[in-house]
């Protein structure tokens, strides 16, 4: 049930951001929000890698894709922005290949098997569960966004 809300969550995400050119992908329609369809799915690429490989196989040192390496997790926002020089095709398959490689590290575990955050074990089980949670809340900014963009609202 976790992988398939996962799953569900994944895909969610992608269809917001279907059928848009890239300005729209890029629109960050919100003026005192950074926020935009693109740097949200590039933001996902990051969580993917930082819950899936640096948490659950207790990877600390696995480079960010595209986080500033001194932020250290800090508020820093470079995932978001800047995006005038970013890659849609280039972004999304980082995206899709950190979603395959979270499928695959997450295969060889069970639920109650622990990875490391910060020195403090955390369980597949609970990546689950804040995966599904991060998806959730990032698809509702992609739901606004995508609103304001081109008007689309629903599935």
């Amino acid at each position: 049930m976790l992988e398939a809300w996962l799953e569900f969550h994944r895909a969610t995400l992608l269809l917001k951001c279907e059928g848009l050119d890239d300005f729209r992908r890029k629109s960050r329609p919100i003026p005192s929000s950074k926020l935009s369809l693109h740097g949200l799915v590039r933001h996902m690429a990051e969580v993917e890698r930082g819950w899936f490989t640096r948490t659950l196989l207790s990877r600390p040192d696995t480079p960010t894709l595209f986080v500033r390496p001194e932020a250290d997790g800090q508020g820093d926002d470079s995932d978001f922005s800047p995006l005038e020089e970013a890659d849609w095709g280039h972004d999304l398959e980082l995206w899709q290949t950190e979603c395959q490689q979270s499928r695959d590290n997450a295969a060889r575990f069970s639920l109650d098997d622990v990875g490391s955050r910060r020195g403090r074990p955390c369980s597949l089980r609970w990546i689950y569960v804040h995966m599904v949670e991060e998806y959730a809340r990032h698809n509702g900014h992609a739901d606004l966004i995508r609103e304001l963009v081109d008007g689309a609202v629903g599935w």
